[in-house]
């Protein structure tokens, strides 16, 4: 609760001891309170008028004071401070910023708040659980007649950036827009999946940052850093979730069973949170497809001798993350020989193997924006497949740049194709 308001009473009292005694700390004596309580008191009867400049306004504080001759002053008066501040419900301090004198002494500040990361979070599950009943159902797609049992495809997404901006003029390294990033991804699982072995089971591992920022403002949520972006916030929502249910499609014509990771990142938390809920309301009704709907930052899968971990690589890298993948799913290591773990964030490939499994992170398909065009990377996804009993059994790496000429060959005329 707010600190009650000092009566006038008290800060009188303070202002006739200080007054009558000329010293702050005998005057703290008789009235038998401590230095700083009765400091804090005088200040304000100071600020009431109560120490010779009266009267003052209600509502008003003494601001400054210029003697004209002995008997006479001006009194300047400024509106009174409010209530002691106190931290919405909901609400974190994001900062705090201070005005302060030639002498370092705080004169006004102001407190920055947000709404807690965990609060926004619930509030949009809650949501989200809320419309479930209501949501259209997908309906069941056939399986397909020949799968090999022991195999798990991989198709590993990273760094997608949907809704991201980059102008190859200026980077260097390709155009990229809303349209292109959707035409590609899709373009890129429909080239992969017809190179990839039958596997009876598949995994749609979409590390995270699939959309490039997470609210109305093309801004980072932690940090507010200034992102270059395409398009409006609902046009690059509405592209994803055309994406997921294309690609997601496609999986069950090729795969008996999919697992759906949505891996929490730092350009997307929030999005990553209702593309995960929305896709597991969508297909509740098709029992081939498990979305893993884990909150939490690190996720694992299980394949007979194999676990596969995910992460996106923005809290833990290739040379540390290994050690806490472990910690989280200590029994699903130790029921396992064969383990991996794959990350993506810094849209460049990397393996190591460690003491404990192999770590590797991935490149991304999109193109760099104007502050990724200060490293250089190439850009490709990896469709990786895992035999249950003895670890990865073979691998297809698309490029960008391949994908994006077989489309372009797919809808050239016959004869141009043929003159090529």
């Amino acid at each position: 609760m707010p600190t009650p308001r000092l009566s006038d009473e008290l800060a009188q009292e303070a202002a006739d001891a200080f007054i009558s005694l000329g010293s702050k700390t005998a005057a703290a004596l008789l009235l038998r309170i401590s230095r700083t309580t009765f400091n804090d008191r005088l200040k304000i009867a100071a600020e009431r008028g109560m120490c010779g400049t009266k009267p003052v306004l209600p509502g008003f504080a003494i601001k400054s004071i210029a003697s004209k001759t002995e008997d006479g002053a001006w009194v300047k008066q400024v509106k009174a401070h409010g209530e002691v501040f106190e931290l919405p419900a909901g609400q974190i301090v994001k900062g705090v910023s201070a005005l302060v004198d030639g002498q370092g002494r705080e004169v006004a500040k102001w407190i920055k708040t947000a709404a807690a990361a965990d609060q926004q979070l619930a509030a949009m599950r809650a949501a989200v659980e809320a419309f479930k009943e209501e949501l259209p159902r997908a309906e069941p797609v056939a399986t397909p007649s020949h799968t090999e049992a022991d195999l798990l495809n991989q198709y590993t997404i990273t760094d997608h950036h949907l809704g991201a901006l980059a102008w190859n003029e200026e980077t260097r390294g390709g155009d990229y827009d809303l349209r292109i990033g959707e035409q590609l991804i899709i373009d890129w699982f429909a080239a992969a999946i017809a190179q990839s072995p039958p596997a009876k089971r598949a995994v749609f591992a979409q590390l995270g940052d699939f959309l490039h920022y997470d609210s109305f403002k093309s801004i980072t949520p932690e940090h507010g850093h200034l992102l270059d972006s395409d398009s409006r916030y609902p046009k690059m929502v509405r592209a994803a979730i055309r994406i997921v249910r294309k690609v997601v499609r496609m999986l069950l014509e090729k795969h008996e069973q999919l697992d759906v990771i949505m891996c929490d990142a730092n350009h997307d938390p929030a999005g990553e949170v209702w593309l995960r809920e929305m896709m597991a309301a969508f297909y509740d009704e098709e029992p081939r497809i498990k979305v893993d709907t884990n909150p939490g930052t690190y996720s694992v899968i299980e394949h007979g001798d194999v676990s596969l971990f995910y992460h996106h690589g923005h809290r833990r890298g290739v040379k540390n993350v290994d050690s806490i993948l472990v910690g989280k799913f200590r029994k699903v290591y130790g029921r396992t020989s064969l383990s991996y773990a794959h990350t993506g964030h810094k849209h460049s490939d990397e393996l190591k193997t460690t003491d404990l499994m192999k770590v590797e992170q991935h490149e991304t398909l999109a193109a760099p924006d104007a502050y990724g065009s200060n490293w250089l990377s190439g850009r490709s996804a990896k469709v990786i497949t895992y035999h249950k009993n003895f670890g990865e059994d073979g691998r297809v790496i698309l490029s960008a740049a391949r994908v994006m000429r077989l489309a372009a060959n797919d809808n050239e005329p016959v004869e141009q194709r043929r003159a090529a």
